[in-house]
C-alpha cells in the first residue's frame, strides 16, 4: 500500500469511528509543514494504531476515552467521547469510567473533566 492509499484508509476508518469526515485545517499562523503532522498524526492513529485486531473498537474507545481524559486533553476528549458513544458504550458505561479514572487520576481530575464529559454525552 502506498502512503496516498494508506492515508486515504486511515480517513475512512476516522469517519467509520467519529461518523462523520476527520477534518484537521490548519491553525492561522500555522506553517504548511503542519499538514504534514496532521497526515502522519492521521495516519498512525487511526491508519495503524485502531486498525490492530487484538483489541475491538469498543475496548479501544474506552482507553481511548480515559487516556484523553486523564491527559486532560479536551478537544481529543471530546472526539474521543463521540467514537466511544458510536462504537456501542452507553452513557452510563462512560461515567463508570469517569469514576474509576477519579479513583486513579484524583477527584480533581475527574471533576475538571465533568462538563466536557456532559456535553459529549448530550450529542444528538
Amino acid at each position: 500500500m502506498n502512503d496516498q492509499d494508506h492515508h486515504e484508509q486511515a480517513l475512512a476508518t476516522a469517519e467509520r469511528l467519529l461518523g462523520h469526515p476527520l477534518v484537521l485545517p490548519l491553525a492561522p499562523a500555522e506553517p504548511a509543514s503542519g499538514a504534514d503532522f496532521r497526515r502522519l498524526a492521521t495516519v498512525h492513529t487511526f491508519g495503524d494504531s485502531w486498525a490492530r485486531s487484538a483489541l475491538d473498537d469498543r475496548s479501544r474507545a474506552l482507553v481511548s476515552v480515559a487516556i484523553t481524559a486523564a491527559l486532560g486533553t479536551r478537544e481529543p476528549l471530546r472526539g474521543q467521547l463521540r467514537i466511544a458513544l458510536n462504537s456501542g458504550i452507553s452513557k452510563d458505561e462512560i461515567v463508570d469510567l469517569f469514576i474509576h479514572l477519579e479513583a486513579y487520576a484524583g477527584a480533581a481530575r475527574g471533576f475538571r473533566d465533568v462538563p466536557d464529559r456532559d456535553r459529549g454525552l448530550h450529542r444528538g
